[in-house]
């Protein structure tokens, strides 16, 4: 208090022509601009150490291919190292709590995704972290639909040709199809969970432990059908290995422009993919974020990182911080009914 005061009072001592009221509203002005003043230096100072960016999921999958590839791509706009680390774990949570605990200084980010911070918030009662309040979303990276493969003997012997088909055949033989997933709760369950509801069948769902055993077993025939991330499925769709029948989001992807939407296909209200984007601690000074938001949208620019997301059956879709945050709330929202359709729950 004592402190508070004396600063109070040497604020007041550069006003000495001003007395009264005016006198301490300019004197709380310059105070206030003293309140101000750290931020914007760290932001013009910002980052001056290198930068450490969490990818909450095992090496080697898109998410830790695509932050790896933008780390490089950053680097020469904010002069630093940006050092990639994979904290796998609990779905996506132990990376994306790291950051959430993280200092507020731009200095340590993830790459999260649409489980960490739209399905995971309802799949689980102890989540450590708040997806929206404990993060400052810096852009998006992409959005990649999932497809609806079905294994091709199946197809071939029961004359399924599209989804419709598939639809038939689920209710003239209730609880005969089984579709395979990398777990419950996952993407793919969820996706499948959402189908039964909307179309009115009766199947059976196989969680596998990941999705590429989901994939061998759909595959060997163990399963009949999946939801399967676009890029996964792209090179056994390609080769034959599989037969696809929709795409899972409400527009049709640009790699896949002959495959319908489930929507089109016939099943209303459905509109599912894979998202992920960049992320940094909240209460980071939005100064900082803007730098970062900058140097990442730059990025995603490039034609190397847009022939990558190509690949995965995306366009770059960069978005202002502001903008991202919408789109954060509006996935959680809704994913908030499809996990309490799907009745998956984890602890």
């Amino acid at each position: 208090m004592l402190r508070s005061i004396s600063k109070r009072r040497r604020v007041e001592d550069m006003f000495p022509k001003t007395s009264g009221r005016l006198g301490r509203i300019l004197a709380c002005g310059a105070l206030a601009l003293a309140a101000v003043a750290p931020v914007a230096s760290h932001a013009d100072d910002y980052p001056s150490k290198p930068l450490r960016f969490i990818v909450p999921y095992p090496p080697g999958g898109p998410l830790d291919t695509m932050a790896r590839m933008l780390a490089e791509k950053v680097r020469g706009d904010l002069g630093q190292p940006v050092i990639v680390e994979n904290r796998s774990g609990a779905g996506g949570n132990i990376g994306a709590d790291l950051a959430a605990k993280a200092q507020p200084d731009g200095y340590t980010l993830v790459m999260g995704a649409v489980a960490t911070h739209a399905i995971n918030p309802w799949l689980f009662s102890n989540l450590p972290y708040d997806p929206v309040k404990d993060f400052a979303p810096v852009t998006l990276v992409a959005s990649v639909p999932n497809v609806l493969v079905v294994n091709v003997d199946f197809a071939k012997n029961n004359n399924i040709r599209n989804l419709g088909d598939l639809i038939a055949y689920a209710k003239a033989n209730p609880g005969k199809l089984n579709y395979g997933s990398g777990g419950n709760g996952s993407a793919g369950h969820l996706a499948g969970e959402l189908l039964k509801a909307r179309a009115g069948i009766k199947v059976e769902h196989i969680p596998y432990q990941g999705a590429a055993p989901a994939q061998l077993a759909l595959l060997s025939g163990q399963s009949d059908f999946m939801f399967d991330n676009l890029a996964a499925s792209a090179p056994l769709i390609k080769d034959g290995k599989v037969k696809v029948l929709a795409v899972t989001t409400k527009a049709r992807s640009s790699i896949l422009p002959e495959v319908p939407t489930v929507e089109e296909a016939g099943v209303k209200n459905f509109d599912l993919g894979t998202w992920f984007g960049v992320f940094t601690t909240g209460g980071t000074p939005q100064p900082v974020v803007d730098k970062l938001n900058k140097a990442y949208s730059a990025a995603l620019m490039q034609p190397d990182v847009r022939q990558r997301l190509l690949l995965m059956g995306s366009d770059a879709k960069p978005m202002s911080s502001a903008q991202f945050a919408d789109f954060v709330r509006s996935e959680k929202d809704k994913y908030k009914e499809i996990v309490k359709v799907s009745g998956a729950s984890l602890n």
